[in-house]
């Protein structure tokens, strides 16, 4: 299986092993059993294409489906654009496997789940009978239609899923444990809530070298080259050279997931962003003491010193030059892969330091 399969307790109860198998090979999204229909938000004008739209303009748009579907439903549209900003980071890592119509939105509900399993009509989009067969579809545009590729109706139903757990944190969790059995996947999304909640916005893109521009520091690609302790293995990341003590940062928005102490890294600490990357920062001196687990960090924020802490027990030190190891991994829903960050760095060194030439000379 290549990424996650959602599952729900209407499926447990309703199908034999043979017809499991099957939905399980086509990745479904299976409702449980649905209730009285809140009411669907207003039908909404027609779009630009988004190669029309700058991004910007999709951002605003998605806020705007976003909030539509929250005032209909009650929905915080935080949460709605958590689940949707998740989909969307599962499509990227699988573009064959969730191929869709582009459109806003992320979120993939898949045939028969849409229409429901017993459904004769396969493509059902009558909302009314979608209902009856106990499909997810359902009509948020407000054109009696319930189609899987009109951003309002794929965020409906998703709303509407949700509304039958309840309102608290407690009740979305549980209800995405039901929907996903991924424990991974409850957290990721947790977090993208999380962020969007504390900045009110959709554009959370910024990044920063993690290290200070004004610092000495040197580095190059050495993603994929052998290592040796520990067992043979590659490097999964780039070694910034600096000297003890210099200030590492956040390169991201995002939320610190580990913090602690690795015998390969020593002193680390992991933050996941909005793209679903988590950001390894490994051998530090130390941590910034107010940073902790859960905690929510911001591009170019200390979150502790460079160092040469690792290769042991916990607090060994010093047996390499002190230097910064930073790693991104790219989580596929299941599993995560590192992927070379020196292209990244590279790309974030610079605008740094045009950013800081511009106010310079503005100044």
């Amino acid at each position: 299986m290549k990424y996650i399969v959602p599952h729900t307790r209407w499926l447990k109860r309703s199908l034999t092993g043979v017809l499991t198998s099957a939905l399980l090979l086509g990745c479904f999204h299976l409702p449980g059993k649905v209730g009285a229909e809140p009411a669907a938000p207003e039908p909404n004008q027609a779009a630009k294409s988004l190669d029309q739209l700058s991004r910007t303009e999709i951002l605003e748009s998605r806020k705007s489906l976003y909030a539509k579907i929250s005032k209909a439903t009650n929905i915080p549209w935080y949460r709605i654009a958590a689940i949707d900003q998740y989909e969307r980071t599962l499509t990227k890592a699988h573009p064959k496997d969730r191929k869709h119509p582009e459109r806003l939105t992320g979120i993939l509900i898949t045939e028969p789940a849409w229409s429901g399993v017993f459904n004769p009509e396969l493509n059902d989009h009558n909302p009314r009978s979608i209902s009856i067969f106990d499909g997810y579809g359902r009509d948020g545009s407000g054109d009696g239609r319930a189609d899987p590729d009109n951003d309002l109706d794929v965020l409906y139903s998703m709303a509407d899923y949700l509304q039958r757990y309840g309102k608290s944190q407690e009740d979305f969790n549980i209800a995405m444990w039901e929907y996903y059995h991924n424990s991974r996947s409850v957290q990721r999304i947790e977090q993208f809530s999380k962020l969007y909640e504390k900045f009110g916005t959709l554009d959370l893109s910024g990044h920063a070298f993690p290290l200070p521009i004004s610092s000495s520091y040197s580095y190059r690609s050495t993603w994929g080259s052998g290592r040796s302790w520990g067992g043979y293995r590659i490097h999964e990341g780039t070694d910034i050279f600096a000297n003890y003590g210099v200030p590492v940062r956040s390169t991201c928005y995002g939320v610190v997931e580990l913090k602690g102490w690795n015998p390969f890294g020593g002193w680390r600490i992991g933050i996941r962003d909005l793209d679903n990357h988590y950001h390894y920062y490994a051998h530090l001196q130390g941590f910034e003491k107010s940073i902790k687990q859960g905690d929510i960090v911001t591009p170019g924020q200390t979150i502790g010193w460079v160092g040469s802490s690792g290769y042991g027990k916990p607090g060994t030190q010093g047996k390499f030059p002190p230097h910064l190891h930073y790693g991104i991994y790219r989580d596929s829903g299941l599993v995560e892969w590192s992927f070379d960050p020196y292209p990244s760095l590279r790309r974030w060194e610079m605008e740094e330091r045009k950013a800081l030439k511009q106010k310079k000379g503005s100044s």
